[in-house]
């Protein structure tokens, strides 16, 4: 046993501090990004905020919607053959590049990807996704799907320490998923203990991928659009989104009426509601590591994505990056014990 003392931050740890600016509007700052990677050739341009691969947020039809405005959508593994079939005849030839397609590592994850792959070789992103990215195992199933693939983007995660982003990296994937526990229907951090406040995760692991000439994305935590600049301005080079992108008529889950308001359930993909829908329930040597709960129906996400987008537009104008991409390099963050005040609540 032993003991790190140095401290680790959250988001609700810190602020960024303005700087002298001379951009004169919002309109002016460029979110888009172009990234090259570290095993695929494939060169990818667009603004680097993903739904995140949860039945109830990564559907094909925020999908649409994200691809439309050049987002990205790492899609949920538990749809048929049949359903990407009918998807992407519905798709423009350009949504490709904003789509993940998703994956267990399991034998059966494998063929499926295998065949979703066959019949669709224009797809050029796959989404390797465990709760726990340590594992040997992992590191060489990320390895078997480089050589099978071996143009294709790869995401793997989740970890959120550097050396195995080294690994992940090593092993052959292009992007390291960071994040343990942050999640808003996570419970793993109360069932097991285990974590890291995402903000440090973020720091030292965009720092080893960058290293190597990797990429990171910053999975779980964001609560608000602030969260997300400062996601980006800690070195995230793509935020994951998962709750801020539920409850909306994009987003999936079941609709639930009560005091003639409208809900939709949203659930961590380790919960008793995910487990149960997908393979009939908890084994008996595991425990449910996710909440269920029912989010008011917003509606359309077109006004929530106006919201964040327009929120990180406003961050790259206090600190003076005309683009998304010189946000790290402008962003300063300041220790603090307050973020709002709190008097009227919405």
């Amino acid at each position: 046993m032993r003991i790190e003392y140095d401290i680790k931050l959250g988001f609700k740890d810190v602020m960024i501090r303005p700087k002298r600016s001379t951009i004169k509007s919002r309109s002016q700052v460029t979110l888009e990004r172009e990234f090259k990677f570290l095993h695929s050739p494939l060169l990818w341009k667009g603004i680097p905020i993903m739904a995140a691969n949860m039945d109830t947020v990564g559907t094909f039809n925020m999908a649409k919607v994200l691809a439309e405005k050049k987002l990205f959508t790492a899609i949920h593994k538990h749809y048929s053959l049949s359903d990407w079939k009918a998807f992407l005849t519905d798709i423009p030839h350009e949504y490709y590049n904003h789509i993940a397609v998703s994956t267990g590592i399991g034998k059966q994850d494998s063929e499926k990807l295998k065949f979703i792959f066959q019949n669709n070789p224009s797809l050029k992103f796959i989404c390797i996704d465990v709760a726990n990215g340590y594992s040997e195992y992992f590191a060489e199933f990320v390895k078997q799907t480089r050589d099978q693939y071996p143009d294709k983007v790869i995401i793997a995660g989740n970890v959120v320490t550097g050396e195995m982003v080294e690994q992940l990296l090593i092993s052959g994937a292009d992007i390291v998923k960071v994040g343990i526990g942050p999640g808003s229907v996570c419970t793993t951090r109360v069932k097991t203990g285990v974590g890291y406040p995402q903000l440090s995760a973020i720091i030292e692991c965009s720092d080893a991928a960058h290293g190597l000439g990797g990429q990171i994305i910053s999975d779980g935590g964001c609560s608000i659009p602030g969260d997300i600049a400062k996601a980006f301005g800690a070195g995230a080079d793509f935020v994951m989104l998962g709750g801020m992108l539920s409850g909306h008529e994009e987003s999936g889950g079941e609709i639930v009426e009560r005091d003639g308001k409208q809900f939709r359930k949203f659930y961590g993909m380790s919960s008793t509601t995910a487990m149960e829908k997908h393979i009939g329930g908890i084994a008996d040597y595991r425990a449910s590591e996710g909440k269920t709960v029912e989010v008011p129906y917003k509606g359309e996400v077109e006004l929530t994505l106006q919201d964040i987008l327009g929120g990180l537009r406003s961050t790259c104008t206090y600190v003076g990056a005309a683009r998304l991409k010189e946000l790290t390099k402008r962003t300063t963050f300041i220790r603090v014990n307050e973020q709002e005040n709190t008097v009227y609540t919405e």
